[in-house]
Order: structure tokens, then C-alpha cells, then sequence
């Protein structure tokens, strides 16, 4: 059973999709998740990406985040984001797209949408086939302080190229690893408005 943790919905039951290639993150993975980036939630800006049933997401918003954005290709997942989007009255602030994960990256660089979030939740095996964390780079949707969290199997090692990795931790087979730019990439460019970029000039809904 899939329900959300804490936050105003807490208890709220998710409905979940039986299918192999949807793998939600278990409670006590989530939750210890949440403990350590509890301070960093509140009015948010996030990214839930391979966001299955959407579990992660909804437990941002439900902790506080101002808006999701879920990322999910599988179209029977993506419908029941909506379904539980709906179910717990988020609405307007949610928005699902149906994409396969880099093109729905290249979308939101697109509209010049950044993230203070980025929740990257790929079945284990994508990640030797293809690197998420490189067109999160690439488009550079993550803001100067953000931060990305990515979960793998724990004898898979991410690629350490294109952001810091300051902090992770190992529950069972899992790992949560947290990336971060690294510290002399995350300073504003010459002339830029540091409060310019932290609102971001992109709209949410196009």
C-alpha cells in the first residue's frame, strides 16, 4: 500500500499501478529521504522525474513544495499521477508530462524552467544505458543551489562528471545519492540578478 508519509495529506492512500516497470520507492526509503532534505521543501520549485505513481512528488507537495512538475513515458503511469494529483487536491499545483525523461528535460529548458528539486527515480538498469543526470546538466534546469536526488542500485556507481555528490546514504539494495553543482559552478555569471534567476522567467502551465 502506497500512501504519503507527512505533511498536510499525510495518511492519504495513493492508488499504485501493477506493473514491473513501475517501482515506487518503499515508505521507510521515503521517509528517511525526507528527513534529511525536510529544510529544503517548503515552497520548492521540484522535478519528479521516472515519477511512476508519483509518490515522490506528491510527498513534496504535501510537505510544503509550490509546484511539481512529473515527469513519467509509461502512459498507464502517467494517468494515474493525474488520478492521485487529483485525489489529494493538487491540482494547481502539478502538471504531468507525458514524455519520455530527456525530451521532457528539453521541454522544460524550453519554457527557461529551473528547479530547486530534482527527484530522479530511473528503473535500475537505465542507468547503464543512459545518464539523466547529463541532460539535467546539458539544459541546466537546476538551479544554482538546488539540488538532485537519485536513486540507484547500490553496485551501480552514478557518473560523478557533471555534479558534486556531497551526501548519500544505502537502505537495502538501495542508494540515495544527493548531487549538487559544484561549488565554483553555482556562483551567479557577471551581470546576472541573483533573485532574477531564483524566481526563474519561465511559466509554469504554458
Amino acid at each position: 500500500m502506497l500512501r504519503i508519509i507527512g505533511g498536510s495529506q499525510k495518511g492519504r492512500r495513493l492508488k499504485m499501478i501493477r506493473d514491473p516497470r513501475v517501482r515506487p520507492m518503499p515508505g521507510k526509503l521515503r521517509e528517511a529521504l525526507f528527513n534529511i532534505i525536510q529544510d529544503k521543501v517548503p515552497g520548492a520549485v521540484c522535478l519528479d522525474g521516472f515519477a511512476g505513481s508519483g509518490s515522490l512528488g506528491l510527498e513534496a507537495l504535501s510537505r510544503g513544495a509550490a509546484r511539481v512538475v512529473f515527469i513519467e513515458e509509461y502512459g498507464p503511469a502517467a494517468k494515474i499521477i493525474r488520478h492521485n494529483i487529483e485525489k489529494c487536491g493538487f491540482q494547481e499545483q502539478a502538471r504531468v508530462l507525458h514524455e519520455e525523461f530527456n525530451r521532457g528535460v528539453i521541454q522544460l529548458a524550453r519554457e527557461k524552467l529551473s528547479f530547486d528539486l530534482i527527484f530522479i527515480d530511473p528503473p535500475y538498469e537505465l542507468l547503464k544505458e543512459r545518464n539523466p543526470l547529463k541532460v539535467v546538466k546539458k539544459r541546466g534546469i537546476l538551479k544554482p543551489d538546488g539540488l538532485i536526488v537519485l536513486r540507484h542500485f547500490n553496485k551501480i556507481t552514478p557518473d560523478l562528471r557533471f555534479f558534486e555528490r556531497h551526501r548519500w546514504f544505502r537502505c537495502g539494495d538501495d542508494v540515495i545519492s544527493f548531487f549538487r553543482h559544484r561549488r565554483e559552478e553555482s556562483e551567479p555569471a557577471s551581470g546576472q540578478n541573483p533573485a532574477q534567476e531564483e524566481k526563474g522567467s519561465g511559466s509554469f502551465f504554458p
